[in-house]
């Protein structure tokens, strides 16, 4: 009962800190004003990599606090110990906010702290290198400072360090330069078994240096974590655990995950000394590229080791050496701090093996940044789009933070010239996605995302880099966009790409975001040229695209392109009458890679036939659904039967699980935030339906059941909100309805597809007899 309390306290802590942020403004992102706390370290060359080192201090303490805040950073990584118990696994966000500065994190230490001594340990792991999602400072340090009643604990020249020496490089293969860690080589022989409260045997602690309090170089401004600490699982048994052996042959041991999971694997055994123990996934080599692995060096005895730099996959291998005696293989799961809220099941289960393969890459996709876990671990942001569609869905409010900061990293990384770029962020990539930024500032990107949180703070924040990013952008005299390449000019993967029906819709979209960006910031005078733009490329869009079959571009010498004819309707630009022709070309044409096939599976509820996009979904991923991996592939095959090499955990294949939702259950809000929206049920071929979607104030229910005699819709409306609900027409023989049992209350509105109703809070039945 203490701890349920305790939980609602917390939602409501969080809740109300939501609302603050999403409705006056107060900024999700904050520093502190004075930092007590000096940045200290071991000076080491600049050219120096993978450098472990342990920090300690002892602290003598009156009383505890009911909270005891501490403000922890370092570049790269870091673990903490209070009293020799483990507080945080893998603490500090890669770097950085923007540029310049770096992230620190905020962690309550008031459960581990005890009256008189304390034991702080921190073991620090600096990359000193660049990589596709961290921008190298290029020192390390440690910066430590907790706030206890009325003292101050922090880092200063007091505290004591030294370099563990049981860490150390691995030979080749190493991982892809995408990658900023390192893998792990740890030595057992060498290591300080109780270094963590503050005893390191014969070996010498060594003096720490001061390099100033923050602000300071290199790491300039510190900027809060905007996410949580992940969730940590503890060591758990891997799902064969009866069948592991208890002693090895010399084969390679493999340990099965119970899905595709971000895991540190644990051994404790019985070994001599001097032998070398590997550790890696069955996707050590995720999308043709090298990832992370870890090498064991076992000291004389009974021993235990969990390796820190995560890996993902299905399996765990351990190549251990034979005679070795296995006492214990576990692993500990840490992954993004969000809950599963969003729920859908049909009648057909290969929609519901989708949609839970769907999730289980989106789980997966968050970390440091809404990334892939293997081949790059980058925030690339055509991925992230679709991405926050699902998030959007199917996470607790949480979810929303892994958004907002991936939209504050896009902007403020923005160039000084106005070019946006992804990945961000990033140390050794700088170059531009045109058709990737256009999908980001529009509709499906910031616009969505304000759409379904009515975040106006946000999106003050993001206008100004929007509005720049736009004017790069130039009109040729035909009155469409002149080609924009980039840095890299890529708009998916496969071939024939027609690029000016892909590049100018994706334009449009950029301009209705910016549309309403600008009204809600009020920057109206922005608002007749994005007008005038947009009715630009509409009319000379089909004037020039439109051949009486299919948008295909004068310049487009092959055949026609899916992409662009989805892109069109999902856009706005085709209007209806050129819907059958499209449809055609969509049940003929397969050429896009799953980044792209979201939007054209999207435009056949657009254009009202679910039945056909429920069928080509099953055409497309069938072999996704097929198969025994829990996650969704970057291509249609793996390795190189796909896409970019070949991964099999790639976000953007999760399209569908949004479309489940938004059309063939047919919830989206409205107004933005959901005060108000609509629930337009498009089960196509499925008789069947339950869904639950989370949204900023509660969670919405629909429950639909196609009969021979009738088509009953259930809903759930959560509480100040109202709804738009149209029954759907399934049978056309019924023509009668009940609501709440009373069939005198009347629809207010039909069309051929649907029975209008007005409803607000609570719950209510349809049945269409």
């Amino acid at each position: 009962m203490e701890n349920h309390c305790r939980g609602i306290v917390l939602f409501l802590i969080k809740s109300l800190r939501y609302i603050a942020v999403m409705l006056i403004g107060i900024p999700a992102f904050s520093q502190p004003t004075d930092w007590q706390a000096e940045w200290i370290g071991i000076p080491h060359a600049a050219r120096d990599t993978n450098v472990w080192t342990a920090f300690h201090r002892a602290y003598q303490l009156s009383e505890v606090p009911e909270v005891a805040h501490a403000k922890i950073a370092t570049d790269s990584k870091y673990w903490l110990w209070v009293n020799g118990e483990l507080v945080v696994f893998e603490g500090q966000l890669k770097r950085g906010p923007n540029p310049s500065d770096t992230y620190y994190d905020d962690v309550d230490l008031a459960p581990y702290l005890v009256p008189g001594k304390n034991d702080i340990a921190v073991l620090t792991w600096y990359w000193g290198r660049d990589g596709f999602n961290h921008k190298n400072s290029g020192k390390s340090a440690l910066l430590f400072e907790a706030t206890i009643g009325a003292e101050v604990l922090r880092s200063d020249t007091t505290w004591k360090a030294i370099r563990h020496a049981a860490f150390g490089h691995t030979g080749p293969p190493l991982p892809n330069y995408r990658l900023p860690e390192f893998n792990i080589h740890f030595d057992a022989r060498q290591d300080l078994p109780n270094w963590y409260v503050g005893d390191i045997g014969n070996t010498a602690w060594q003096p720490v240096v001061s390099y100033g309090n923050p602000p300071t170089a290199p790491w300039n401004k510190l900027e809060k974590r905007p996410i949580p600490m992940w969730n940590d699982s503890g060591l758990v048994a891997y799902t064969n655990d009866g069948d592991l052996p208890v002693k090895s042959n010399g084969d390679t041991i493999v340990a099965k995950l119970p899905k595709n999971s971000a895991i540190t694997p644990y051994l404790k055994i019985d070994a001599p000394s001097g032998l070398k123990i590997d550790i890696r996934t069955d996707n050590y080599k995720g999308g043709s590229e090298y990832n992370v692995r870890t090498e064991y060096i076992t000291r004389e005895g009974v021993q235990e080791f969990e390796t820190f730099g995560y890996m993902n996959g299905h399996e765990v291998r351990y190549a251990i050496p034979e005679g070795v005696n296995i006492l214990e293989l576990k692993y500990r799961e840490t992954r993004y701090n969000t809950e599963q809220v969003g729920v859908f099941r049909a009648d057909d289960p290969f929609f519901n093996t989708l949609w839970e393969k769907s999730y289980t890459t989106l789980n997966i996709n968050l970390r440091d940044a809404i990334q892939d876990p293997d081949r790059e671990r980058a925030q690339w942001w055509g991925d992230a789009v679709i991405l926050l569609g699902e998030i959007l869905y199917a996470c607790d409010g949480n979810g929303h933070l892994a958004i907002q900061k991936a939209i504050r990293n896009l902007v403020d990384w923005q160039k000084a010239d106005g070019v946006l770029y992804s990945p961000v962020p990033a140390g050794n990539w700088d170059r531009e996605l045109p058709a990737q930024m256009l999908a980001s500032i529009g509709k499906y990107g910031f616009w969505n995302y304000f759409q379904y949180t009515a975040d106006t703070a946000l999106m003050h924040h993001v206008y100004p880099a929007v509005r720049r990013y736009l004017k790069l952008w130039k009109f040729g005299e035909d009155g469409l966009l002149i080609h924009r390449a980039g840095g890299w000019d890529w708009l998916d993967w496969g071939a024939d790409i027609d690029t000016p029906v892909i590049e100018n819709a994706w334009y449009y979209l950029a301009l209705e975001g910016a549309i309403g960006m600008a009204a809600l910031t009020g920057n109206q005078a922005d608002i007749p040229g994005y007008r005038a733009a947009a009715e630009s490329i509409k009319s000379n869009f089909n004037s020039q695209f439109w051949n009486g079959t299919a948008y295909k571009s004068p310049s487009n010498l092959g055949v026609v392109d899916d992409r662009g004819n989805g892109l069109a309707v999902v856009a706005g630009l085709a209007d209806s009458g050129k819907y059958n022709a499209i449809k055609k070309v969509l049940h003929s044409e397969f050429h896009a890679s799953p980044y792209m096939e979201k939007y054209i599976l999207e435009s056949f509820f657009v254009m009202g036939d679910a039945a056909g996009g429920l069928a080509r979904m099953k055409k497309r991923y069938a072999n996704m659904v097929e198969s025994p991996l829990t996650t969704l592939w970057e291509g249609w095959g793996i390795g190189s039967a796909g896409y970019g090499g070949g991964s099999y955990n790639h976000g953007w294949s999760g399209g569908p699980l949004t479309l489940m939702h938004q059309y063939v259950a047919g919830i989206a809000p409205e107004q933005p935030g959901f005060d108000t929206f609509h629930i337009l049920p498009q089960p196509g071929t499925l008789d069947e339906i339950h869904c639950i979607t989370p949204t900023v104030k509660g969670n919405i229910t629909v429950d639909l059941k196609r009969a021979e005699d009738r088509v009953s819709l259930s809903v759930d409306i959560p509480p100040n909100t109202n709804a738009r609900v149209g029954v759907p027409k399934l049978k056309t023989n019924l023509s009668r309805i009940s609501v709440n049992g009373d069939p005198s209350i009347a629809y207010y509105k039909e069309d051929d597809a649907y029975f209008y109703f007005e409803v607000g809070q609570g719950t209510w039945s349809f049945v269409l007899f």
